[in-house]
């Protein structure tokens, strides 16, 4: 059992799930629902968990002559586990991940958020993430949209609510994301994929990684600003903001796998800022 934890990488699981139960906590309170729509921040947390473990897996399905050179240790390359089994993981995921999106919300949002990011997470693991960019901006747009869909489920105007707190998160995943793949550079060249630093070399991508970075820090405070944050959201965020920082200064030093892990760090401090900003009186 343990190596299928390990093959959807289960604390990231937990960690989409809980932006998403986050956006959706948000929503509620901007909404005014009423209190027997609270009901559903377990599916949502539960919808995203089996999404982000859908991806992973079918992401290690499709990446293992990669990981066999990155990441032999990861559990298709060891042997731990067959890719055809690691596929028929992956689908089920999806299937239960879409199943419980439908009985989320009154006009079935949530279930067309669902369908569509477990559609771009096949064709991310498949071919997107090779593309140049295109892959960097998907895999954002998949961890930020963790709080649009948990808004989605208190109706439109939940959406809105939590778009901010969907662009802060694309912008810092974006950066880690550039980051991890001037880290597998040597692997990715092997295989064959085109990914940035491959196209354009690493320094030139750590400067755009930077540049995410960046924005991502001033940006900070923007939710505290339109009231969407109480004050213990500034202080709690200005943690995570030492952490981007640092993970950009890595950037700069020619450290992209130490980079890596301090934007994996900064990103759960910015967690933890939106609920100290949320539930946190």
């Amino acid at each position: 059992m343990n190596v299928y934890f390990e093959l959807i990488r289960y604390r990231n699981c937990a960690m989409a799930g809980l932006a998403a139960v986050i956006g959706a906590a948000i929503a509620y309170t901007a909404t005014g629902a009423p209190p027997s729509s609270a009901v559903w921040m377990f599916p949502v947390f539960l919808a995203v968990f089996l999404a982000t473990g859908a991806g992973n897996a079918i992401n290690d399905y499709f990446d293992v002559n990669i990981d066999a050179i990155n990441r032999p240790s990861r559990p298709i390359p060891s042997g731990r586990i067959s890719g055809v089994l690691a596929s028929r993981t992956a689908f089920v995921l999806f299937a239960a991940s879409i199943m419980v999106s439908y009985f989320i919300g009154e006009w079935k949002v949530p279930l067309m958020i669902a369908v569509f990011n477990s559609v771009l997470l096949y064709f991310y693991a498949k071919s997107l993430k090779r593309k140049v960019f295109v892959g960097n901006l998907g895999v954002a747009y998949l961890s930020g949209s963790a709080f649009l869909f948990g808004g989605s489920a208190y109706g439109m105007k939940g959406i809105e609510v939590t778009v901010v707190l969907f662009l802060l998160s694309m912008l810092a995943t974006l950066a880690r994301e550039i980051v991890k793949a001037i880290e597998d550079v040597e692997g990715d060249r092997k295989d064959g994929a085109v990914t940035l630093p491959v196209r354009i070399g690493e320094r030139y991508s750590a400067y755009i990684a930077s540049l995410a970075g960046i924005l991502a820090v001033l940006l900070s405070p923007v939710p505290y600003i339109v009231g969407l944050f109480n004050e213990n959201y500034l202080f709690a965020v200005a943690l995570a903001d030492v952490f981007f920082l640092y993970a950009v200064f890595l950037i700069t030093d020619r450290q992209p796998a130490k980079s890596s892990k301090y934007f994996k760090v900064a990103m759960f401090f910015g967690l933890l800022a939106f609920i100290a900003g949320s539930f946190l009186k």
